[in-house]
């Protein structure tokens, strides 16, 4: 069930993000169903429908408003929060401001995996992973922080659909399918088959598969007033049919999602921009994906057209304004961490996860 406003919505991702362990299957179950609900429901006049009638990949934002854009989460529960919970110039909040109206955020994706930060904990979840999870203390908290993450996600969109978005990134694939726009997951171990695995003994396949369908459910491709956003550098410059029928067409998934720096078409980023901007010479195209090296808040590519914003080590966000070009100097940069200020409960957020926890099968 969607949170009836503001309140609730906040009250709701203070719970997740204390929350001890992983969701039990009955609150996985009410928030996925409440988030695919939101995006099915999606008016056509801001998702325009794919060529079998599912809303397509590309979302067209509220116009005339100003816009947070937030790159990779990466099971980063306290970045969620603490953006929820910034106090705004006039002194609300994120969430009165999504439920008036008054803002709107996008999400890059990728919601699972903590990378980096946690490549030891990967290391140890792999050792469980091949003993079948019959003890899982390091996966368990892996799991824990991804699906607080993603359960606080679908609980923003739920409650604020028109002014909350999350695009499709290439972690976005909790069955590791390899086809279908996806690719199969490794970087620290095998955490796409880890997750997979955990996530069917954990849940059942019904959950699951219902899970992975709000996944290929997400939009792909943003058109703001002054912008454009995918997770990844767009490989090609896609037409309007191609980006609207996306989830029909694995190429421009894995096109949107899985790009490296360096591999797309010369002059795709700047195509698009002329083409679906055409009014508005200093349009932006934002991706995060590939992150920028520390201490860097950006990086600025195609000719300055292209702004990749993935600072993995902060909160790094964009804001972009409806009515003045995007000055990433002043307008890119992190967010203050709230999450240290809350009062812990055994086993939340930042606990180091203690006593394994067999998987119910």
């Amino acid at each position: 069930m969607a949170p009836s406003g503001p309140d609730e919505a906040r009250e709701r991702l203070r719970e997740s993000f204390l929350r001890p362990g992983r969701p039990d299957r009955d609150r996985l179950r009410a928030v996925v169903e409440a988030a695919a609900g939101a995006l099915a429901a999606e008016p056509a006049e801001r998702r325009p429908p794919a060529s079998d009638g599912r809303p397509g990949g590309l979302v067209r934002l509220l116009s005339g408003v100003p816009t947070i854009v937030v790159p990779d989460l990466h099971a980063r529960g306290a970045f969620i929060l603490s953006l929820a919970a910034m106090p705004l110039p006039d002194g609300g909040d994120i969430c009165g401001a999504l439920a008036e109206g008054a803002l709107q955020v996008l999400c890059l994706g990728d919601g699972f995996h903590a990378e980096a930060r946690a490549a030891g904990r990967w290391r140890d979840a792999y050792r469980e992973f091949l003993g079948g999870y019959t003890e899982s203390t390091a996966m368990d908290d892996e799991m824990r922080e991804s699906l607080s993450l993603m359960e606080m996600v679908m609980i923003l969109k739920a409650a604020f659909p028109r002014a909350f978005h999350f695009l499709k990134g290439n972690h976005e694939n909790v069955l590791d399918e390899e086809g279908d726009g996806n690719h199969s997951f490794g970087k620290f171990a095998e955490e796409g088959a880890m997750v997979a695995e955990y996530m069917l003994g954990a849940y059942g396949r019904e959950l699951t598969e219902s899970y992975a369908a709000f996944e290929k459910a997400l939009p792909l491709f943003a058109v703001g007033d002054r912008f454009l956003a995918s997770h990844a550098e767009p490989a090609r410059a896609y037409s309007d049919e191609e980006l609207v029928d996306a989830p029909n067409r694995p190429e421009v998934i894995l096109g949107l999602t899985w790009t490296d720096n360096g591999a797309a078409e010369p002059g795709a980023v700047g195509a698009l921009l002329d083409r679906i901007l055409p009014n508005v010479p200093d349009a932006r195209y934002i991706t995060g994906h590939r992150p920028v090296p520390a201490p860097l808040r950006y990086l600025e590519r195609s000719d300055g057209r292209h702004l990749q914003i993935h600072a993995p080590d902060s909160f790094n966000v964009a804001w972009v304004m409806p009515d003045r070009a995007l000055a990433p100097e002043l307008d890119v940069g992190a967010i203050p961490d709230i999450s240290s200020s809350l009062p812990r409960q055994a086993g939340g957020q930042r606990r180091t996860h203690g006593g394994a926890t067999r998987i119910d099968r």
